[in-house]
C-alpha cells in the first residue's frame, strides 16, 4: 500500500472492523457473500471509503479498510452496514423471517487501527484466509469481485 495523498495531507490509514449479524443468526450464505461483494464494490466507488479486504464467519463480517482521515470508523461502520442491510432485505426479503427488528447487524462493533509496516499484512491475510482454516463454518470472500485489491 502506498501513501495516500489529498489536498492538504497525505496518509496511510488502515482500519481493521468486525461486526456481527443481529442476534449472531448464520445468514451470511454464499449468496448473501456474493451480495455483499457487489455493495462493497459500490462503497468504494461512491464513497472515501477503500475496503481492501473482507472476510466472513457464518455469523459476522471483517473489514479491513483504508479511509481519509476526515472519515471517521463509525461513520464507515454506518455507511457499510446501513448499505448492505438495506440491499440485503430488498434482495433477500426472507432473511427478515430470520430477524425481527428490521435490522440485519448489530448494534455493536470492533474496530483497530493497523499499522503499514508491521501488522497490516498479517492483518490482510487473517482476514483473506477467513475460511480457510480446518473449521467448517468459516468462509471466505473471493477478492475477484473487490476493486483495488
Amino acid at each position: 500500500m502506498a501513501v495516500k495523498k489529498s489536498w492538504h495531507c497525505a496518509y496511510e490509514i488502515h482500519y481493521h472492523i468486525v461486526f456481527p449479524v443481529k442476534y449472531r443468526r448464520a445468514l451470511i450464505r454464499p449468496e448473501v457473500e456474493h451480495e455483499l461483494i457487489r455493495i462493497a464494490g459500490e462503497i468504494n466507488e461512491r464513497f472515501d471509503i477503500e475496503i481492501e479486504q473482507m472476510g466472513a464467519d457464518k455469523n459476522h463480517i471483517h473489514l479491513l479498510c483504508s479511509a481519509h482521515p476526515k472519515v471517521s470508523i463509525g461513520a464507515i461502520v454506518r455507511v457499510y452496514k446501513s448499505l448492505t442491510a438495506g440491499e440485503l432485505f430488498k434482495t433477500f426479503p426472507e432473511l427478515k423471517n430470520e430477524l425481527w427488528g428490521g435490522e440485519f447487524w448489530s448494534d455493536g462493533y470492533y474496530a483497530a487501527t493497523v499499522g503499514e509496516r508491521n501488522n497490516w499484512e498479517t492483518v490482510y491475510k487473517y482476514v483473506k484466509n477467513q475460511g480457510v482454516e480446518p473449521a467448517q463454518t468459516l468462509r471466505r470472500f473471493t477478492q475477484l469481485s473487490l476493486p483495488n485489491m
